[in-house]
């Protein structure tokens, strides 16, 4: 009997610095604890190869943090173990993340030989001034002299991370940030806007300041880098997500096709059928929790059927592939009528079509997916959109629109609506 799949995530918990807008659990000034940290994550991995052994591994990601800081001698440590302990597939694609300050012709070299045959380069953008604003140890030459290492050495499966709606960044800068993305032939570009979380620097800093693009202006940064990567060939596929044909990011999509993932490292998530766990997000406790066998659960949920559908219904609506009746009875067993009629009031708007059977956004849907998601979440829950009597008086009084209204108007817009009601 075939194995199942499995994708196995690393995080690597090291950084030479934080950027100001990171908020992953990552740390930096802690390298003397990478050695302790090593054997641990050695040793756990090690102690998980029985579970591991019931799957074939299809897909390994090596996350953070910054995994090229890490350093290659011990990324390929780790694969060595998952390759002695688990059943790696020869086809497995193997991804590492890394910053063009802390990756080398040695370390690419090394990790070729090992395996690895997917880079995920962090540009975020092509202006220094700005990465130099946003905290990045990189200039845009280093990148391109990363890139330009990789494919000597023979890596063709390339993704490079752009960020868009940094601070003083106009729709020009964005424009030739992408062009010049573009020109480094990339099979897989991912473009993420910048959001500002409590607690990092940027926060402190920029939080309502004048000089951040406004979100009518990251609306349209975002619709201009969908119809300009289209026009270059590049597949959206995801709502952040870009690729050439064939080059689809066959880990990430496990985590939206709910599919089984486990992952390792502080703070690491893992999906396992119905069951959810994270671990705990500190480092020192990783470390110590392996050491002695305690446990290093943080989070633990075994999903009922209402909150598999609701999964379903979140990560699949971020794809292009969207959802379908098909799937959603056959994984959610739940009432598919009031989730349609919803979409296709989606539809009369512009966010959403339908593909044959399946449904998915559009771009203007994507830039407010997550209040259409938040709306798909209480129609399912509700069972009847006629329970929600003030979505039906949105809807009601929306005209279809190419570009619709920005996430901030659209939630004053409900919120006004439902204070009313």
């Amino acid at each position: 009997m075939d194995r199942r799949l499995l994708g196995i995530y690393i995080h690597i918990p090291f950084c030479a610095s934080k950027c100001g807008y990171c908020d992953f659990y990552s740390l930096a000034g802690c390298d003397y604890l990478m050695p302790e940290y090593h054997e641990a994550l050695l040793a756990h991995l090690e102690e998980s190869a029985e579970s591991i052994r019931n799957y074939e591994v299809d897909t390994i990601y090596f996350g953070g943090g910054t995994p090229s800081y890490y350093g290659a001698d011990r990324i390929a440590e780790v694969l060595d173990m998952l390759k002695l302990n688990g059943n790696v597939r020869t086809d497995a694609e193997i991804t590492v993340e890394c910053n063009p300050d802390s990756v080398s012709r040695r370390a690419l070299k090394l990790m070729k030989a090992e395996g690895v045959n997917r880079l995920s380069i962090g540009l975020q953008a092509t202006d220094d001034n700005l990465l130099r604003m946003i905290g990045r140890r990189h200039t845009y030459q280093q990148a391109v002299n990363a890139i330009e290492d990789a494919r000597e050495i023979g890596f063709d499966n390339i993704n490079i991370d752009l960020m868009y709606g940094l601070p003083t960044q106009t729709k020009q800068d964005w424009a030739e940030t992408l062009a010049r993305t573009v020109g480094l032939h990339a099979e897989h570009i991912s473009v993420y806007g910048l959001k500002l979380e409590p607690g990092t620097p940027m926060y402190r800093e920029y939080c309502n300041s004048p000089v951040l693009p406004d979100d009518d202006e990251q609306a349209d940064m975002y619709s201009y880098a969908a119809q300009m990567l289209n026009r270059y060939g590049y597949h959206q596929y995801e709502i952040s997500n870009f690729c050439a044909p064939g080059f689809l990011s066959r880990h990430n999509l496990k985590y939206w096709e709910l599919d089984d993932y486990m992952g390792f490292g502080p703070g690491a998530h893992s999906c396992i059928g119905h069951l959810r766990y994270s671990y705990i997000k500190d480092l020192k406790g990783y470390i110590t929790g392996v050491a002695r066998g305690t446990s290093l659960v943080d989070e633990y949920n075994n999903l009922d059927a209402m909150e598999r559908a609701a999964e379903y219904l979140m990560l699949g609506m971020r794809t292009a592939k969207g959802i379908s009746e098909r799937d959603y009875r056959t994984l959610c067993q739940s009432d598919w009528r009031p989730i349609e009629k919803t979409l296709k009031i989606f539809e009369e708007k512009g966010w959403t079509v339908a593909n044959g059977e399946r449904w998915h956004f559009t771009v203007p849907g994507y830039l407010v997916s997550n209040q259409l998601i938040s709306i798909l979440l209480e129609v399912q829950a509700s069972g009847r959109i006629e329970n929600t009597p003030w979505l039906s008086e949105l809807f009601d009084a929306e005209d279809r629109t190419e570009m619709p209204p920005s996430e901030e108007e659209l939630f004053r817009e409900l919120y006004r609506q439902t204070t009313q009601t």
